[in-house]
């Protein structure tokens, strides 16, 4: 028997907007309260308090966008909580709650401090923006007792870009991904009443090859280029549907192309938010093209191939981790609309070819990105860098 359980070690973790908590922290938060005292900071995060009543929220505003008095005063909020909490570990995700994270931590003492790097801003940017959003990652890499990344392929490129562990490149847990799949949750077997409800739902026909694109509505996440994409494949197909969810971030682009094209939106089902219910739309998708000009790990990637749904996606650090090519998925390079026109026809012709994705897409997701396999690996870094003083019951 373990030692008498009087204090929990206390991890807080520190997100941006409050849609980070069910994309990329859900499976996580399901566990973790019952090894640690958990908490969750950042812009609007107690709206999941009732989803997760084990687990403490505090609000702090934490700015996506570029703002001087946004960010200083969050990192004044975040600096009097650490000393009010007086946390074990803070462990960030995403760009700017890492940067303010490790800045407060450090300024705080803060035992342990952790930041997972899920992609970098920088990557698509060029000349002062690049510089700036470059040093804020090596700032983070250097404040933090350590940083890991999502994907190894984006430690490799962070590697080669001078933010690394010595010379090493940053460790990664198990094979990849934030938090892994909840495969009771993307369950094939549990989901086809829902899956028909939906078609009647959205309009879709079972006959009809359904790509599926689920993220923010963005360039760099490939919206645009997919558009234009399967306005091709749809003039080819007409049975051939885009199911495009997700909020539009592109800044009047998408906009600008219905008003000056509106064909281009011929049998694109636009849902024009975020959706909680992911594995709903999966089940009614055949391929998911995710075609991002940089990218994490793609989270969404085995939370589809978990119900036998491929990927399309570009040939980019952390999508060839997530993507087996051609044997869960096939990859193209990022930014060649006409690869991309390519690739999704091709499905569409020879249906046989998901088909034959499914089986290994599955067997893969239980064997490396599964929500428990993941959730050890964590909690393994977690107690190998707190000193074990009694406080946990392992």
């Amino acid at each position: 028997m373990g030692a008498f359980v009087t204090k929990k070690i206390k991890v807080v973790r520190v997100v941006t907007a409050s849609v980070v908590v069910p994309w990329h922290l859900e499976n996580t938060l399901k566990r973790l309260p019952a090894d640690f005292e958990t908490c969750v900071v950042g812009q609007d995060v107690s709206a999941h308090q009732n989803a997760y009543p084990s687990v403490k929220f505090v609000d702090i505003n934490i700015n996506r966008k570029l703002s001087i008095l946004d960010d200083w005063r969050a990192l004044i909020l975040l600096c009097r909580f650490f000393l009010e909490y007086k946390p074990d570990i803070v462990h960030s995700i995403m760009h700017k709650a890492a940067l303010l994270a490790a800045l407060a931590g450090f300024i705080c003492r803060v035992p342990v401090r952790i930041n997972t790097f899920t992609s970098q801003y920088w990557a698509t940017k060029r000349g002062l923006p690049r510089v700036v959003y470059y040093v804020s990652d090596w700032i983070v890499n250097a404040l933090n007792t350590i940083c890991l990344t999502d994907s190894p392929s984006q430690s490799e490129f962070l590697r080669e870009h001078n933010i690394s562990i010595g010379r090493a490149p940053l460790p990664v847990l198990v094979r990849g991904s934030l938090s892994g799949v909840d495969l009771e949750r993307f369950d094939p077997r549990k989901l086809s009443a829902a899956a028909d409800r939906l078609r009647t739902e959205i309009g879709l026909r079972k006959e009809n090859f359904v790509f599926v694109f689920l993220a923010r509505k963005e360039r760099d996440k490939g919206a645009i280029d997919l558009l234009v994409a399967f306005s091709s494949v749809s003039k080819a197909h007409p049975n051939a549907r885009l199911l495009f969810v997700g909020p539009d971030e592109s800044h009047g682009q998408i906009d600008a192309m219905r008003k000056s094209n509106p064909d281009i939106f011929d049998n694109v089902i636009d849902i024009d938010r975020a959706v909680d219910n992911r594995e709903d739309y999966f089940a009614v998708s055949d391929v998911l093209c995710l075609p991002s000009y940089k990218e994490g790990f793609g989270s969404v990637v085995i939370e589809a191939a978990a119900l036998g749904i491929p990927t399309i996606g570009s040939n980019i650090p952390g999508l060839v981790d997530s993507i087996e090519d051609g044997e869960t998925g096939v990859l193209f390079p990022a930014g060649d609309v006409e690869a991309l026109t390519k690739t999704m026809l091709n499905f569409v012709a020879n249906p046989e070819k998901s088909r034959n994705m499914q089986l290994s897409a599955r067997k893969r997701v239980e064997k490396y990105f599964s929500a428990d396999l993941m959730y050890q690996a964590l909690k393994d870094v977690y107690l190998g860098l707190v000193p074990n003083d009694g406080r946990l019951n392992k």
